[in-house]
């Protein structure tokens, strides 16, 4: 067997959202408990929502909850570059993508964007497009010209309308699609860049990543990823879909939100003190049903011995509940010494709360405070964060 190769690409695009840790927990887990590699990859074909400094924010995230990446953009280990736009210079995509073009598995597409607004249609109250295959029918010369002229143009996957597409999920086991419903992605941007649903089938192979962690909102484009491995003579990796975390809403559930839920932002956690480590477990808690008793069973071992299944997570999104996680926080810190609650604790305040900082400028003091029933055979269990 090859061996485990599991990657975190997050896209730079601003504060790192709790369900990109969760997915590079699991993705950590995986390869350490496999005694394989984690890689760190850069995602920002999208550079129009590239943030400035966001990828120092990947970096401190992944520093500070202490899931070290093997390989990355600091940490050669033979496949890089480990930055999407850094590899875009090499070529690569294009490459691969002129290769699909002359096996007629894609083609160049020259429609403007009047004509792409005409092919809209309205299903279910949500606007959709699906294109018609219009560029698909040009001749050779008629391709050689508009490129002579410097006509702006995409390239386009051709998928077959015909027949179905059947593929196996880590959560959701095996899934049919019907090819009619699949629309023919574009590939290479009109600005040389490659895509999303592109650049990761070619970085997973050339990286030979062996397992992909990634939302569910990505489940339906697995069809379109297979046919780009089948076409290049690649080996697909295994793909799991993660459901999103969700919050009660009114007495309804949706989405954990960026823009509307503090705690969607893994930086809230750190504001509020709360140990990384009680989040990591917590994010462990709504994954596997199993990790609860595990951790009663061994509540000193490190989480990377949990022998984590992604066979063993739920399709249905876990509901957020901050309650269960400050639960888990006094647990955390009711392990820690006295000397490790007020060094934590004095580093949050310093930065966080003044007052509480005057307060434990008194360090023999605050000892003997945070030492009250500590190390005991039940530990008190008072502070959460």
């Amino acid at each position: 067997m090859s061996k485990v190769r599991t990657r975190f690409a997050p896209s730079p695009t601003g504060r790192m959202h709790v369900g990109n840790l969760r997915s590079a927990l699991y993705e950590f887990l995986i390869a350490k408990h496999a005694g394989g590699d984690f890689m760190l990859r850069i995602e920002d074909t999208d550079q129009e929502r590239f943030v400035e400094g966001a990828v120092d924010i990947i970096y401190h995230t992944l520093e500070e909850t202490g899931l070290v990446h093997d390989e990355g953009p600091d940490k050669d280990g033979g496949y890089g570059p480990y930055v999407q736009s850094e590899r875009m210079k090499t070529g690569i995509y294009m490459k691969y993508a002129k290769e699909l073009v002359e096996k007629g598995e894609a083609y160049y597409c020259f429609c403007d964007k009047e004509r792409l607004e005409s092919l809209k249609t309205e299903v279910d109250g949500k606007e959709i497009m699906m294109y018609d295959k219009h560029c698909l029918h040009l001749s050779k010369e008629e391709v050689e010209a508009n490129l002579a002229a410097g006509k702006p143009f995409v390239i386009r996957q051709n998928i077959p309308n015909e027949g179905t597409t059947t593929f196996h999920d880590e959560l959701y086991g095996d899934i049919t699609v019907d090819n009619a419903e699949l629309d023919d992605m574009i590939l290479i941007k009109s600005d040389g860049y490659p895509t999303y649903n592109f650049a990761n089938v070619i970085d997973d192979h050339l990286m030979h990543t062996t397992h992909v962690i990634r939302s569910d909102e990505w489940l339906s484009s697995v069809p379109l990823h297979l046919q780009l491995f089948h076409e290049l003579g690649f080996k697909a990796p295994k793909y799991a879909h993660i459901s999103p975390i969700m919050k009660n809403d009114n007495g309804g559930k949706r989405k954990l939100s960026k823009r509307k839920d503090p705690e969607a932002a893994v930086s809230y956690y750190k504001e509020q003190g709360i140990p990384t480590d009680a989040v990591k477990e917590y994010l462990l808690n709504i994954a596997n049903s199993t990790f609860e008793n595990w951790r009663r069973a061994n509540s000193d071992k490190k989480i990377e011995e949990f022998d984590f299944q992604l066979n063993k997570m739920s399709v249905s999104g876990a509901l957020f509940d901050m309650i269960k996680l400050l639960d888990i926080g006094k647990t955390v810190i009711s392990k820690m010494t006295a000397e490790d609650v007020y060094e934590k604790s004095l580093k949050w305040a310093e930065e966080y709360d003044n007052e509480l900082s005057d307060l434990l400028k008194d360090k023999e003091y605050a000892l003997k405070i945070f030492g009250i029933e500590r190390g005991n055979k039940k530990p008190r269990k008072d502070i959460a964060k």
